[in-house]
């Protein structure tokens, strides 16, 4: 049974893990200014940061992976890391889109100190939009669709801080208490 985890959570961290195209982080964050409420964050927001892919996977003990880029009025600015370890009821494994919204420069400027981590009172919104995946001997590709008709989001900040996120394929049950936390790298 560990040895199973142990490849799942292993071909999860890989895929997210994979090289990202500069168009992946342009797409994706195209999905979310298309994607209901999460598109009037973009209008108001003071940044971002836009996770393409997050690699999550669990049984019992889990952790998820994903690399992102962070964005301050519109300029991208560097690069962040997320990484998640969770204890609790879970099966499965999934892969999902994530954005960050910061509402002010005190928010911004706390992510960007280089170790910031969500708090259990933090929650974000899943949009629901079209999704697809596939893996293969050549590697694996995943995307999805968004836009006002297929997204059904609300969302307000907390804290200065508001979360977004789309999945992207995989299947995970999941009742369990987790923290995100992350690092960041100026470009």
């Amino acid at each position: 049974m560990r040895r199973w985890l142990a490849v799942l959570c292993s071909a999860l961290l890989f895929t997210a893990a994979g090289t990202l195209r500069a168009d992946e982080y342009s797409d994706t964050t195209e999905l979310f200014r298309n994607a209901g409420e999460s598109a009037d964050f973009f209008k108001h927001c003071y940044g971002y940061a836009v996770f393409p892919t997050i690699g999550k996977g669990g049984l019992a003990i889990g952790g998820a992976y994903g690399s992102g880029r962070v964005y301050e009025k519109g300029a991208w600015i560097g690069d962040a890391k997320l990484k998640q370890v969770s204890v609790g009821l879970q099966a499965g494994g999934q892969a999902y889109s994530e954005i960050i919204f910061f509402e002010d420069q005190r928010a911004f400027d706390e992510f960007t100190s280089g170790n910031f981590s969500f708090s259990g009172n933090v929650s974000a919104v899943a949009i629901t939009a079209a999704a697809s995946a596939s893996a293969g001997t050549e590697g694996s590709t995943a995307g999805a669709s968004g836009g006002k008709k297929d997204a059904t989001t609300s969302g307000q900040y907390q804290k200065g801080v508001a979360v977004f996120t789309i999945a992207k394929g995989g299947l995970m049950y999941e009742a369990s208490v987790a923290g995100q936390k992350f690092s960041y790298k100026a470009r």
